[in-house]
C-alpha cells in the first residue's frame, strides 16, 4: 500500500490548451527525465487516487519518492487541453506520524530529536526543484514538438505553502 501525505508543501499545475498526449506516455517521459538527474535515495512508482468518495473512479499518479518526502504527479486530457499537476508532500514514519499528533510532546520532539537543519531544506528543496525541472522540460519537448508557445517563467513557478513547519 502506497504511503500516504499527510502534509503538503509545495504544489503547481498549468493546463496546456490544443495539447493531447496519453498520460502513461507522459509519465514515462518524466520517468526518464527524473532519473537523468541521478537523485539519491529515489524511488519511482505509480500509485491511484480515487476522484471522489468510495465508488468513483481512480486517476493514476506517478510518484518520485525520497527519504520522506513525495512527489505525486498528475495529467490527463482535460476538454480540448491536458493538464499536468504535482504536488509535493512529506510523509512521515508511523512513529513520528503519532507523536506529531500529540500536543506539546509533538513541538519538544521536534525540537530536540528530530530539529530541522539548513541541510534538511536544502536537500528537501532541490529534490523539489530536480523533479520540477524535470516536469517542465517534459512539457517544453512535448510542446515545442506540437508547435505551441513554451511556458512563461510565471507558469513555471511552483506555489510554495509554509514550508517546514512543524
Amino acid at each position: 500500500m502506497a504511503k500516504k501525505v499527510s502534509l503538503i508543501l509545495s504544489h503547481w499545475y498549468h493546463l496546456i490548451e490544443g495539447f493531447q498526449v496519453s498520460p502513461s506516455e507522459f509519465y514515462e517521459a518524466v520517468e526518464e527525465a527524473v532519473l537523468r538527474r541521478n537523485i539519491p535515495n529515489l524511488k519511482l512508482s505509480r500509485v491511484t487516487y480515487r476522484e471522489g468518495g468510495p465508488l468513483s473512479p481512480k486517476r493514476e499518479y506517478l510518484r518520485v519518492e525520497r527519504k520522506e518526502y513525495l512527489f505525486d504527479i498528475c495529467c490527463a486530457p482535460f476538454g480540448a487541453g491536458f493538464f499536468v499537476s504535482w504536488w509535493l508532500g512529506e510523509a512521515p514514519g508511523w512513529l513520528e506520524g503519532i507523536i506529531a499528533s500529540i500536543p506539546i510532546i509533538n513541538h519538544l520532539f521536534f525540537k530536540f530529536f528530530r530539529p530541522l537543519t539548513y541541510y534538511q531544506l536544502d536537500t528537501a528543496l532541490m529534490f523539489q526543484e530536480s523533479v520540477h525541472a524535470a516536469v517542465l522540460e517534459v512539457i517544453d519537448q512535448m510542446m515545442e514538438a506540437k508547435g505551441l508557445r513554451l511556458l512563461s517563467e510565471t507558469e513555471r513557478k511552483p506555489i510554495l505553502r509554509e514550508i517546514f513547519q512543524k
